[in-house]
Order: structure tokens, then C-alpha cells, then sequence
């Protein structure tokens, strides 16, 4: 393991300008071990981070950050950029691995400018400042880093689009390692491959096109010539793209065979490049997986499209498996959603995969080319409900986002068995498009399953009593339970009810709780504005029902402990009941 001497006196970023080569040189090769040192312990971003060691040295090396501005994009390949500006602690000691963000966080530092977590952001959020800069007559670079399949994201172009007609300083240096999260796809990605094939002579360039001036660096993990490079094109007066070909996951034999599934990774064993605990619990999107795999053996009209992230969403073996049915179409979601509705619209059975944290990208597409069009497409949200995520990953939003669509059919699953049904009962529908949610674990064992057949907007009573009514939706079912429970012991027989839907009253069953319920409790693993308790307390608004909705505040929460959270917010079962009997 690594002394990181060096590394250790770094503080900020004059630091490493009063490096000799040589010891930048070393100091890379320290960081590198950092990065490993950590990722190893805890997990998070390596292969990226790894890859970007020499050119965050180098633009710290060459620039003058903070008056210099530089933003990266996504931000999950930070980790050099945080160790050079006054952050190393938090990689090689371990006691302060909790310290910090695995993203840019302006909370941290001066030297980050934006809390990112998104991809295709860097070019629009430098140009705002670059517009900035020129109409306050100021003067200083602005630097946007962008790759990791980010260009595929359609805010990127747009970002080039627009930043090409700016007659004053912009650098944009597009970070080329030939990897999304996943394998690059799309035309976009055979450009950069031609360039890097003639070393960016190629007639054909992409960002020529747009109108930007435009250099070529093979050597992108060689930080000298980086440093040169970046030099020549610093204080430029019109914008330029520096592309720089890097190795992702350089430096660790297992990140640079697996760029795939060590782009993100639980704790490993740095000798075997094995996680330290394998997983085996069964999860929502394992169930999901499982039955495409059996529904495409006899509807070849099946076709999965993803967003880039095949490896996080249980897909890898159906990629392999089944190619003529499955369509990663890169960082873009936006075009994801038409594309399914598309293919809806032609008889095909599309299913598109998505995380809950990022769909509200396309939510122009899901509204206006999904909805209004009423093609019966499917999207299944994963990783939804309370986390201990970062602010820029959670997945609280969904409900309140896609409820306000209409056309729309959107299902919480309860367990695996419903998940299953409800995912039938979505391919057999021709008249609307339809959601299901999915968090990221599936419950422990319900007492009271699901076992009523699903019928467009009909909850299902799965226990019948009086006094008070739980509605636990989707995962929050098993909360219905342990909070009935507790009722049970102070002579309560509430009943408990599984909404299923979501961004629409089973207006039926709520009126029949009138008769012999005085109250009802709401309970979902969401934020409670615009989400589905609210509909509930508004249509018991001009009857005597009490009605108590619990769920997550609207907040962004980051890496904030998830029972710490649940508790915050009252949805622990005691705290219910102590609510509720109050």
C-alpha cells in the first residue's frame, strides 16, 4: 500500500503546480492507489475516476481553479479533482471516507461549482457562466469536462450547439475512454472512433462541424502531455475541444479487463478483484429480468430498451442472450420514451428500463409522446423510495412526477408474485401506457398477500376489519401490516388495503370505508406533496373521515441514513400508531 507522501501535502492546487514532473508523475501514481484504497473499502466509481487521474493533475496543473472554472460532468469521475483541491484525506484515511460526496458538491468546497450527478449538464452550466463572464466584462477560463457516453444525452448537443457560436473562451475537453457505463452505442460513437483511429485527422469531425477549433491528445493518460496541451489551449479567445483518449479503469488490472461492472462497484478484494459480500437476496429488478427472459421465449414482439445502465438493472444476461431484442440506446432518455412509444404505436411490445432518480429527464417525452399519443408502452421505474442515496441519485419524486400525467397507468408492486402479475396484465393492455414502480429491495414476507385479480384502478382488501383503514402502497404494504399490528394490541381490528394504483382513486372502495371506518391512514415510499395520499385526503375532504397521510418530505436528502429518514418523517410503525391514537 502506498505512503502517499506526496499526496499528502497537497492542499490545494498550488500544490501541485510546485511539483517537479517527476514527482507529478508520482503523485498520480499515489492518487491512483487512493482511488483503489477507498473504492475497495466502501465502493463507488472506479473505473472512471481512475481514468482521469492525469488530466484532472494537468487542468489543475495549468489553470488557475477557482477563478478558472471548471466543471465536470456528471461528476462521478471527481475523485482526482477532490484530492488535488484540499479533499486526499478522505481517500487514504479511512476514517474520513464518510466525509465527502462521490460527487462535486459546492458544500465542500470552492473549487466545485455545481452539485452534479446527472450526465450531458457540464457544457450548459459552463456556458451560463461563460455568458456571464463576457456580459460583466471579466476574464478567466471556462473549462466544461465531458465523456463517459455523456455526449449521447441530448443537453449535450444542445450545450455545443449552442457554446460554437460564442466568439470569446471556451474549453470543452471531451474525455474519450470508448465507454457509457456500459459499451458506447449510436453514430455519435463511431465519429470518435474514426478520430481516434487517424489521431483526429479524420474528414469527417463532429465538432468541426459545429464550429469549434479542435485537437486531438492520444496520449490522454501521459499528464506531461497533457500539460502541454492544455497550455496551447488555454486563454483561448473562441471555443475549442480538446479530445483526449484515457483507459478507463486504468491502473488496476480488473477495472481495465470489466470497464462494465467495475465502473460502479460494491467493497472488493483489491488482490482478486472479487466483491468482499456477494448479494444474493432476491431484488425487484432480478424479478423483472427473470420474467422478460420467460416472456421473450414465446412473444418475439418483446423488446427491452434501456438507458445505459443494463448492468445495475439485472439486464446483462438478457442483452447477451437476446441482442435482436434488446436496445441500449445510450445516455437518452428523452429519445428512449419516444422510441417506445414508436414501437408501441407499430404493434411491437416495447418495455423500457429506467432509474426512478433520472426519468424525470424525459418527462416532456412521457407527457406529450407517450401519453397524449396513449401508445401502450411499459416502463418499469427501479431503485424508487427512501434511500440513503445521494442528492443527485434519489428516487422520492417519481410518484408525485408521473401522477400529474394523464393516460397514464401507473402500479406499485407489493411483492415479487404482484410484480409478476402486474407486469402480465401491463402486456395485455392496448389503450394506455403504464408505469411500474419498483424499489430498489423487495419486502420481508407479507402475512396477507395479494391475491385478487388486477382490474384497471380496483384496490384489493387484503384484511378485513373496522375503525381504521392502513392503505400501504407498493412496499409499504409490510408497514401496513406492523402498524395493524400494533392496533391489534390496543383492541383495534383495522383493515388493510393494497391501493396498487397509484395517480388514481379506487373511488369504490374508499366510499365503502365510510360505513363502518372513521379513519384511514395513507402510507407510501414517496414524498407526500402531489403524491398519492394527498388525492386520498382530498376526496374524504367534505366527509367526517380523518384522514392521516405518512410518507417522505419534499427534501433532498444526501446520504442522509435511511432509518434516520424514516424516522424524521414518522414511518416507523410506533410512530404511526402514536399519531394516529393521539
Amino acid at each position: 500500500m502506498a505512503d502517499y507522501e506526496i499526496l499528502k501535502t497537497i492542499k490545494s492546487p498550488q500544490d501541485v503546480k510546485d511539483l517537479s514532473f517527476f514527482a507529478i508523475n508520482k503523485l498520480c501514481e499515489e492518487m491512483r492507489s487512493a482511488i483503489i484504497n477507498r473504492v475497495s473499502k466502501i465502493g463507488g466509481h472506479l473505473g472512471p475516476n481512475l481514468g482521469v487521474v492525469e488530466l484532472a493533475t494537468a487542468l489543475h496543473y495549468v489553470f488557475d481553479a477557482p477563478k478558472d472554472k471548471i466543471v465536470w460532468d456528471v461528476s462521478h469521475q471527481s475523485y482526482p479533482h477532490k484530492m488535488l483541491t484540499g479533499r486526499a484525506e478522505a481517500f487514504y484515511d479511512d476514517k474520513k471516507f464518510a466525509s465527502y460526496s462521490g460527487y462535486t458538491a459546492p458544500t465542500e468546497s470552492v473549487y466545485d461549482l455545481f452539485m452534479v450527478g446527472h450526465t450531458s449538464t457540464s457544457i450548459s452550466l459552463a456556458a451560463g457562466l461563460a455568458k456571464a463572464r463576457d456580459l460583466k466584462g471579466e476574464n478567466y477560463n471556462v473549462i466544461a469536462i465531458i465523456g463517459d457516453g455523456s455526449l449521447s444525452g441530448g443537453e449535450a448537443f444542445e450545450g455545443l450547439d449552442n457554446v460554437a457560436d460564442f466568439a470569446s473562451n471556451f474549453i470543452v475537453i471531451v474525455n474519450d475512454n470508448e465507454m457509457s457505463i456500459a459499451e458506447n452505442y449510436g453514430g455519435l460513437y463511431g465519429n470518435l472512433a474514426e478520430l481516434r483511429r487517424t489521431q483526429g485527422k479524420a474528414k469527417d469531425n463532429y465538432f468541426k462541424a459545429l464550429g469549434f477549433d479542435y485537437t486531438y491528445v492520444e496520449e490522454g493518460n501521459d499528464v506531461t502531455k497533457l500539460i502541454t496541451e492544455l497550455l496551447k489551449v488555454k486563454d483561448s479567445v473562441r471555443p475549442v475541444v480538446l479530445h483526449v483518449h484515457t483507459l478507463k479503469g486504468k491502473g488496476y488490472k480488473f477495472a481495465e479487463e470489466n470497464k462494465e461492472s467495475f465502473h460502479w462497484t460494491m467493497p472488493f478484494d483489491v488482490e482478486t478483484g472479487k466483491l468482499k459480500s456477494e448479494f444474493n437476496a432476491l431484488t425487484y429488478a432480478q424479478v423483472v429480468s427473470d420474467y422478460l427472459e420467460r416472456r421473450v421465449q414465446q412473444d418475439d414482439k418483446l423488446m427491452v430498451v434501456n438507458a445505459a445502465t443494463p448492468g445495475a438493472l439485472g439486464l446483462q444476461d438478457f442483452r447477451a442472450n437476446h441482442p435482436e431484442n434488446y436496445f441500449d440506446v445510450g445516455i437518452a432518455e428523452e429519445h428512449a420514451i419516444a422510441f417506445l412509444s414508436g414501437m408501441a404505436k407499430s404493434g411491437l411490445k416495447p418495455i423500457g428500463l429506467f432509474f426512478g432518480g433520472f426519468i424525470q429527464r424525459a418527462y416532456d417525452q412521457i407527457s406529450q409522446d407517450l401519453c397524449l399519443n396513449k401508445s401502450p408502452a411499459i416502463m418499469v421505474i427501479e431503485g424508487t423510495g427512501i434511500s440513503s442515496m445521494d442528492a443527485t441519485h434519489l428516487g422520492v419524486f417519481d410518484m408525485a412526477l408521473l401522477g400529474s400525467i394523464p393516460n397514464l397507468v401507473c402500479l406499485a408492486p407489493t411483492c415479487a408474485e404482484e410484480t409478476t402479475r402486474m407486469l402480465d396484465w401491463a402486456f395485455q393492455q392496448k389503450d394506455f401506457p403504464i408505469v411500474i414502480r419498483t424499489p430498489a429491495d423487495l419486502p420481508q414476507e407479507l402475512t396477507y398477500l395479494p391475491q385478487k385479480e388486477i382490474v384497471l384502478n380496483q384496490s384489493e382488501i387484503v384484511k378485513q376489519g373496522t375503525k381504521i383503514a392502513i392503505l400501504g402502497l407498493g412496499n409499504f404494504l409490510k408497514l401496513a401490516e406492523d402498524v395493524a399490528a400494533l392496533l391489534q394490541e390496543q383492541g383495534i381490528n383495522a383493515t388493510i388495503i393494497n391501493p396498487r394504483f397509484y395517480n388514481m382513486l379506487d373511488k369504490d372502495m374508499l366510499s365503502s370505508l365510510l360505513e363502518k371506518h372513521h379513519t384511514v391512514i395513507t402510507l407510501e415510499d414517496g414524498i407526500l406533496d402531489g403524491g398519492y395520499g394527498q388525492k386520498v385526503c382530498e376526496f374524504y375532504a367534505a366527509s367526517k373521515m380523518k384522514v392521516y397521510s405518512f410518507g417522505a418530505k419534499k427534501e433532498f436528502t444526501d446520504r442522509d441514513n435511511k432509518e434516520d429518514i424514516l424516522k424524521r418523517c414518522k414511518l416507523t410503525a410506533q410512530q404511526i400508531v402514536d399519531e394516529v391514537l393521539a
